[in-house]
């Protein structure tokens, strides 16, 4: 029988398990076998990811591994890197408030405020539709329906769309089916998305590798750049999840979309605990 120690943590409900790589090593397992063990909702702790810190990085302050709950590699996670900033900087990873973090997106800077909530420095969006990677449809016919779509990567894939009705019955409905459809080939999360005002929408999401989650902080992030985009939305705005709330800035437009996206929310501990492998 062997026990490792590890970290629950969420931001707005989007789930977490952390394990440092010493703890990881004793488990004999990949990394990928790893995630789809404890992550499991019903034989593990029960998360949407898993990450492990990466403390030899060259050019950054720190790095993590970071896996879905099905065992995949993501780029990046927006209600991730906000717990893993936190968790990095109070167990001391890191002995100060604002960072580089390397990820499969690039480099991320996260800063903990004084209020305890987390602002990341989420980069440019990428709107290169080879780049995202999409296929060059603007439109996509699912089930029995025909949707406008916008392609916007944050590091990951997102296909934001604007819709009228209840946001989590277009995600669950056709959620899955636009996840795989052949548009995308190395699959997208799906943001529905509903207009309140100027300054703030309602959102839900089918994330790539995970399925309905409570938050998605990239996700959050490509729904802002698709609004002003598409003159919906000003250039901060707030972003209802089922989980809470995040606060988005771009300050980029159709004719600049070279400025970097801000992010700011919270990050909580769930538990603390030994577990038996």
């Amino acid at each position: 029988m062997n026990t490792i120690k590890l970290t629950k943590m969420q931001g707005l409900g989007n789930d977490f398990v952390i394990i440092d790589y010493e703890e990881f090593l004793k488990t004999g397992l990949t990394m990928s076998d790893l995630a789809v063990k404890v992550c499991d909702r019903h034989f593990g702790v029960g998360a949407d990811g898993m990450f492990i810190p990466k403390l030899d990085t060259k050019d950054t302050d720190i790095g993590w591994y970071f896996y879905n709950n099905d065992g995949t590699t993501a780029q990046m996670c927006g209600n991730g890197i906000r717990c893993f900033a936190k968790y990095a900087y109070e167990k001391g990873l890191i002995n100060k408030k604002k960072f580089t973090v390397e990820t499969l997106a690039g480099v991320i800077t996260p800063e903990i405020l004084d209020n305890g909530m987390i602002r990341v420095d989420m980069g440019k969006p990428i709107l290169d539709e080879a780049k995202i990677p999409f296929n060059g449809e603007k439109k996509i016919s699912v089930l029995d329906k025909d949707f406008d779509i916008n392609p916007v990567s944050m590091g990951n894939p997102h296909c934001v769309i604007f819709v009228d009705g209840s946001t989590m019955d277009y995600a669950k409905l056709y959620g899955p089916h636009i996840e795989t459809h052949h548009y995308f080939p190395e699959k997208t999360n799906t943001e529905f998305v509903k207009i309140i005002s100027r300054s703030e929408v309602e959102m839900s999401v089918y994330e790539r590798g995970c399925g309905i989650t409570l938050a998605c902080g990239t996700g959050a992030c490509a729904t802002q750049v698709a609004c002003i985009l598409n003159n919906l939305t000003e250039n901060k705005i707030k972003v209802n999840l089922p989980g809470g709330a995040v606060f988005i800035e771009w300050q980029g437009s159709r004719d600049n979309t070279k400025e970097h996206v801000f992010m700011t929310g919270p990050a909580n501990y769930s538990f603390v605990a030994d577990y038996i492998l």
